[in-house]
């Protein structure tokens, strides 16, 4: 089954669900990172707002969202974030599928390359991201840590 990736789609508007695939797909981090990840503070309204900023990319089943990808330009790479696939929805390819996506929209932005951030912790992240291309450039901390919190992998176009 080849799953379309909508790319900005003019007429999704299920926001809740959106957030719902969002907050599960991110709930195995709790306990494990510190500082918590930012998406305990969004809202429908504030993902609204983000794929107003940025662009959205969105595998929809049955018209419920089962995946998702925010990317943006940063300079000279695109910058890719708040990527998660359903728990039941896993192991189809389907991160591939948004991450090949995003690279194709970087190409036509004039990016030479994608990068994202994920959190020290998240080993199995680490992994699949490498899996995909991607080498760690770069580690940073939030405000208020003196280790580092965040790395930083970047994959060529």
């Amino acid at each position: 089954m080849c799953d379309p990736v909508l790319l900005n789609p003019d007429d999704f508007d299920d926001w809740p669900g959106l957030l719902d695939l969002l907050q599960q797909a991110f709930a195995f981090m709790q306990g494990r990172i510190d500082p918590p990840s930012s998406l305990a503070d969004m809202t429908s309204a504030s993902l609204k707002q983000k794929a107003k900023d940025e662009d959205l990319f969105l595998i929809l089943r049955k018209t419920r969202p089962v995946a998702c990808l925010f990317g943006r330009p940063d300079g000279q790479d695109y910058y890719i974030g708040k990527l998660a696939v359903a728990n039941d929805a896993r192991g189809q390819g389907l991160a591939r599928l948004l991450i090949d996506a995003a690279a194709r929209q970087a190409r036509h932005e004039g990016c030479s390359g994608l990068r994202l951030q994920t959190r020290v912790e998240l080993r199995e992240n680490h992994r699949t991201f490498r899996a995909m291309g991607f080498h760690l450039i770069g580690a940073s901390a939030h405000p208020g840590y003196a280790r580092a919190t965040s790395l930083t992998f970047r994959r060529p176009l």
